[in-house]
């Protein structure tokens, strides 16, 4: 399994840099909806409060990542799906997406907020902690996104489906990860955002489990 899930990482790692214009696509697109946000905010005052700063954020990244985890299968044709499915195993298949799909959000999310700090300020008093934040986001994003890819792209119009879908899960993680990160910036203790971290950290569990045992049956049709 281990060996099946590497090899599949390394297909989508291999097929990535060779459509270069897919990666390049979501760091401009980051690069721009942050200079539009600077444009917006801090051309006519010189300053930003910081909750409007940190939902800006993650407002911008939530739609990276919709824009960068949609393809996750609809970009695979018919011939070659059919192909994985003689080759590979559903939970091999649906792990190495979510592996791949959070490895890719990482690198997005990572440059992004050093591209947002850099142009609209850092008010982030405990890097430690928003920093974490960010990690929960990519995994959760991803995980949760994945699922709903794979499942949306058995039907028509996948993309507002996989809108659709997702939304449930994604405003609870959202809340959570909007929650840690206004501790990180207002300095708070560590302790005040343990009861979130651990409620996100059960969120992207469950989804991971749930994927494993759901994807099979969703392959097999």
């Amino acid at each position: 399994m281990l060996k099946e899930i590497k090899a599949l990482i390394d297909k989508e790692i291999r097929l990535e840099l060779r459509q270069k214009y897919a990666l390049n696509g979501m760091l401009l697109y980051i690069v721009s909806t942050v200079y539009v946000c600077y444009l917006s905010f801090r051309l006519k005052s010189n300053q930003i409060d910081k909750l409007t700063w940190n939902t800006l954020f993650w407002i911008i990244l939530l739609f990276t990542a919709m824009n960068a985890i949609a393809k996750s299968f609809t970009q695979e044709r018919f011939g070659r799906l059919l192909y994985y499915y003689t080759l590979a195993s559903p939970v091999g298949i649906i792990l190495s997406k979510i592996i791949y799909n959070t490895i890719l959000m990482l690198v997005l999310a990572l440059v992004g907020f050093g591209v947002y700090a850099v142009v609209m300020g850092n008010p982030v008093e405990d890097m430690g902690i928003y920093l974490l934040s960010i990690v929960l986001g990519a995994v959760g994003f991803s995980s949760t996104l994945t699922m709903v890819a794979g499942i949306a792209s058995k039907a028509e119009n996948s993309a507002t489906l996989m809108a659709i879908l997702s939304f449930p899960i994604i405003i609870p993680m959202l809340i959570m990860l909007l929650k840690i990160s206004k501790n990180a910036l207002d300095g708070l203790d560590r302790g005040s955002s343990l009861d979130e971290i651990l409620t996100l950290l059960a969120i992207d569990g469950i989804v991971l489990v749930l994927s494993v045992i759901l994807f099979p049956y969703l392959w097999r049709s």
